[in-house]
């Protein structure tokens, strides 16, 4: 019996390597059918030149819309979930403490109604940075339903700041009524802006999503199961301060009489470190063992960029068809974007169907079936609905039950004697904890009771220990049952969980990039203030000081959590870099012991 889903890795060997697979068709599939011909996939990973992409590090007018509306006050998934508007509170914090000094930014709340906290972008600096996290802390789920449509008209009414390119970051947990409308609007000002979005947790809109980032030239993310919400806006936020690409084209060269279809939309819109696919039909007779190549140009900060890659045309058999269906794939969900804002919705609709059956792939339109392998006839039967009783385990000490079973588990546990409700508990109680106590489950009463109060929701803990159906009887069982809950604390508060000292430790940031030797730093590092200043080199202030053991700090014990402090980090070493304090090679030694750790210099990027 498994406790939580199976999680699949895969890993690419060669990430970086452009790279390209021809697979063949099958022989009886309709004539110029995408499964009758040869298929290739195109593998791209686009390497923009640094001196384009350190250009552009202070560049940008970044505007996050923030969803608050009631639904944002639902959990996350996991062991330690926060409520998703507690989550995404953080995640504005990293994202302000990440931004690039010189650049604007505005954060905007919506719900039924919507409110910015500038009335338009500022300049990004303390005094901004600093309002804006005061006005974070104080974000609630507390704005209605989800509207998103006024906002965005408020946004594309406030004239683009020349030089800073506008970057729209979109959070929602839901979906709207107005996909189209919503879609439309984004789509009439995709030359001046792009739109990253994502969608929290499962209900959120994919059709919404999706179709923002496709109509902004952006990024989409989902945030679904046990999943954080910070490794992901941070990518899409890397993605962000990359420069606009431009005028992309595809031009292959084949060998005569070979021609290639591109399969779904011309590309609009690269990113340096995310991976572009590319599927065409080859159609032609002679695709021997011939060579041909694909040649991607755009502009990156008007500048010309080509990216060539050459490949054998010859195709691969028994493959299994994976890359046709991932061809027809693609071109099903874009044929499934143009019906829903196309008047030749029949025609689509068959096209759709038509290429869905023939490549054993779903769509809108169709589904798979039961097929009995014996008599080949399909299964039918009227649908069965059947329910199923589950709790949602929402922290350590509460857990959420349908009413009835509440309310017989609830009697069951007051009116069982202690032995009995020892056992209720424990069968309540999550895998985990059962099997962490089952040693000395009956040997140590201290921690079964333990137990018991752990696995038991907190409003069990608070009656009176005499049911009063039975209080007049006076059992010995309802005495010893009130012996026991007296041992056991009415209504204790939960314990918090152990806190992750990263976002206090990015909170202490300056928008400089730089941090201060003081009391609250000492204490994220584990130290006192005054170790930190005894032990600081002569030859930097405490702010250089500080900010390198900062440094330290993050490359020795949340390196695998780069993703989300790089941005961070980065500044920070620049910062340092500003100040010209000469070689810190020293510094970093005596930083190393202060703090138990082994970093270089060189790995700070200072």
């Amino acid at each position: 019996m498994f406790d939580r889903d199976v999680e699949l890795f895969l890993y690419y060997q060669d990430t970086h390597q452009p790279s390209a697979v021809v697979e063949a068709g099958v022989a009886t599939a309709p004539s110029d059918s995408l499964m009758r011909n040869p298929v290739v996939m195109i593998s791209l990973y686009p390497e923009f030149p640094e001196e384009v992409m350190s250009s552009m590090a202070t560049q940008g007018e970044f505007v996050f819309v923030m969803d608050r509306s009631g639904s944002m006050s639902g959990m996350m998934r996991g062991k330690e979930a926060q409520n998703r508007i507690e989550s995404a509170k953080d995640t504005l914090l990293l994202l302000l403490k990440s931004l690039p000094m010189g650049c604007y930014f505005n954060i905007y709340g919506f719900g039924s109604r919507f409110k910015s906290f500038f009335p338009k972008s500022v300049e990004y600096n303390q005094d901004k940075m600093d309002q804006a996290l005061k006005e974070v802390k104080e974000m609630r789920a507390d704005m209605g339903g989800t509207e998103i449509l006024q906002p965005l008209k408020h946004i594309y009414s406030q004239p683009c700041i020349p030089e800073h390119p506008r970057q729209l970051f979109i959070f929602t947990d839901g979906a709207v009524g107005n996909t189209k409308e919503v879609l439309d609007l984004v789509k009439s000002h995709a030359h001046s802006h792009r739109c990253f979005s994502f969608g929290i947790g499962e209900g959120a809109s994919t059709a919404l999503i999706t179709g923002l980032a496709r109509e902004g030239s952006g990024h989409a993310q989902f945030i679904t199961g046990s999943e954080r919400m910070q490794p992901k806006v941070m990518e899409s936020l890397r993605f962000a301060l990359q420069p606009i690409v431009s005028n992309i084209s595809v031009d292959w060269t084949l060998p005569e009489g070979v021609t290639a279809e591109t399969v779904a939309p011309p590309i609009d819109v690269l990113f340096q470190g995310q991976r572009t696919l590319i599927y065409a039909q080859l159609k032609g007779n002679s695709l021997g063992g011939s060579e041909g190549s694909v040649t991607v140009k755009y502009n990156l900060n008007s500048q010309p960029v080509t990216n060539q890659l050459h490949f054998c045309i010859k195709p691969t058999e028994e493959t299994g068809l994976v890359v046709h269906r991932l061809a027809a794939r693609t071109m099903i969900r874009s044929l499934e974007q143009k019906e829903r804002s196309s008047a030749e919705s029949e025609s689509l609709r068959s096209s759709i169907v038509e290429l869905s059956v023939q490549a054993g792939v779903s769509s809108v339109h169709t589904a798979f079936i039961g097929i009995n392998k014996d008599t080949k006839q399909t299964v039918k039967g009227p649908l069965q609905q059947r329910r199923v009783p589950t709790y949602e385990r929402t922290s350590d000490y509460h857990y959420f039950y349908p009413p009835q079973a509440e309310r017989r588990e609830k009697r069951c546990y007051r009116l069982a004697p202690p032995e009995r409700r020892e056992k209720l508990c424990y069968r309540s109680a999550p895998p985990d904890d059962r099997m962490r106590e089952h040693c000395n489950f009956a040997s140590r009463r201290e921690r079964r009771e333990k137990l018991c109060y752990r696995s038991a929701p907190p409003d069990w803990l608070s009656f009176d220990c005499v049911d009063d159906e039975v209080e007049t009887q006076g059992s010995e069982d309802c005495v010893a049952e009130k012996s026991v809950c007296n041992r056991l604390p009415l209504r204790k508060a939960a314990p918090e969980l152990q806190q992750d000292l990263l976002l206090p430790l990015v909170s202490l940031q300056k928008a400089s990039g730089c941090w201060e030797l003081d009391a609250a730093l000492a204490a994220v590092l584990g130290k006192t203030e005054d170790e930190l200043t005894n032990q600081k080199p002569a030859q930097v202030d405490g702010s250089v000081w500080a900010t390198l053991l900062a440094l330290i700090w993050l490359y020795s014990w949340r390196k695998e959590q780069q993703v989300e402090w790089q941005f961070v980090a980065q500044k920070a070493a620049a910062w340092i870099t500003s100040e010209k304090v000469g070689d810190l090679s020293q510094c970093v030694c005596v930083g190393n012991v202060l703090l138990g750790c082994q970093v270089t210099k060189d790995s700070l990027g200072i």
